[in-house]
């Protein structure tokens, strides 16, 4: 059931529901969470029963401050200390060295755990109210089945789950994507998963060079960089129903223009809409949604825009290649993994 996040005593009744080892649809500023108290280890396990999701997954944990670090990490570097100071409360996950003992389930009984602070305001007012009941983090994953497209209002989280679960509502989600994560136990910030904060602007907050996960596997010995160690890292997730086509702007063109199959139910999500609709007009089975031209904007409007494509039942979605500059590179990411082939989901 959805209920509003701003009415009197709901954040209550939350984190009560939490407390008692149950879980909860919570906003975010990046996408809603399906929550549970992350010390809780027989609460934790139940979001990897909800979503489907092998236990053998890490979630992130969300604290209400810097200071609820000390419940779940040790011998933090001071470059991670850094971008706490400078990018919390925000879209931003840290890996660091756990206490040893806590959050098993949570962290699929790693030596690190992945932690992140999040900014919008109901997701703080409730890890406050969490922590008056010594709640000391929350997990939360993206509040969807495993693999399917994240979340960013509450109705979304009713649609995969449905009424037994409580979802607090706090409106659309301001950034849309999932947060950057950079892992800070290989001696430098890498970043694992990109997310609207670019390499430059985690280099700046760290004070040291932040390097992408391929760039440090090529300089360095081989790691543990393949086995899924974090949300949201592997090959293919994030995707919609329908099968994806991640294009250039031509091939939509291109394919449009010779496109056999009259009868094909087709969403095209395109950067140059004009273009796109030019090249085939007159076919009502086609879909045109205009792309957000800021990666901004884009990135907020993306996994509503893939629901609302399988809401209207498409068989394929044509997206047109973000640009490749280092502000689209979160966005880009998701795309790629939501068209990868071979998926187990398909």
């Amino acid at each position: 059931m959805i209920i509003d996040a701003n009415a009197p005593g709901s954040i209550n009744s939350a984190a009560q529901t939490l407390l008692g080892g149950e879980l909860i649809g919570m906003p975010t500023e990046t996408v809603y969470g399906l929550a549970a108290d992350a010390l809780n280890d027989q609460a934790t396990l139940k979001i990897f029963t909800l979503k489907g999701r092998p236990v053998t997954h890490p979630l992130i944990a969300h604290v209400a401050d810097i200071e609820g670090v000390e419940h779940f990490a040790c011998d933090v570097p001071g470059f991670a200390k850094h971008l706490m100071n400078a990018l919390w409360p925000g879209p931003l996950t840290l890996i660091l060295h756990k206490v040893q003992g806590v959050a098993a389930a949570c962290t699929a009984n790693a030596s690190t755990i992945a932690l992140r602070c999040p900014s919008h305001p109901v997701a703080q007012a409730l890890l406050k109210r969490c922590n008056s009941l010594g709640i000391w983090g929350l997990a939360a994953p993206s509040a969807n089945r495993f693999g399917r497209v994240s979340p960013t209002s509450a109705e979304h989280v009713l649609e995969e789950f449905g009424e037994t679960l409580m979802i607090l509502d706090g409106g659309s989600c301001e950034v849309g994507i999932e947060s950057t994560i950079v892992d800070c136990t290989r001696g430098a910030p890498v970043v694992l998963r990109p997310g609207i904060l670019t390499l430059d602007q985690i280099s700046i907050a760290a004070g040291e060079k932040a390097v992408s996960a391929a760039d440090f596997e090529q300089s360095n010995q081989p790691s543990e960089l393949s086995t899924p160690k974090s949300s949201g890292t592997l090959a293919s997730h994030y995707a919609p129903f329908a099968r994806l086509r991640l294009l250039s702007r031509d091939e939509i063109t291109l394919n449009l223009q010779s496109l056999k199959d009259p009868d094909l139910r087709l969403g095209v999500w395109s950067l140059s809409l004009h273009q796109a609709r030019q090249a085939n007009p007159t076919n009502t089975n086609i879909v045109f949604k205009d792309m957000p031209c800021t990666a901004l904007e884009c990135a907020k409007a993306l996994f509503a825009q893939l629901r609302a494509f399988d809401a209207l039942g498409m068989s394929e979605i044509w997206v047109e290649k973000p640009p490749q500059t280092p502000e689209w590179a979160g966005i880009t990411d998701r795309l790629q993994r939501a068209a990868h082939t071979g998926a187990e989901h398909r």
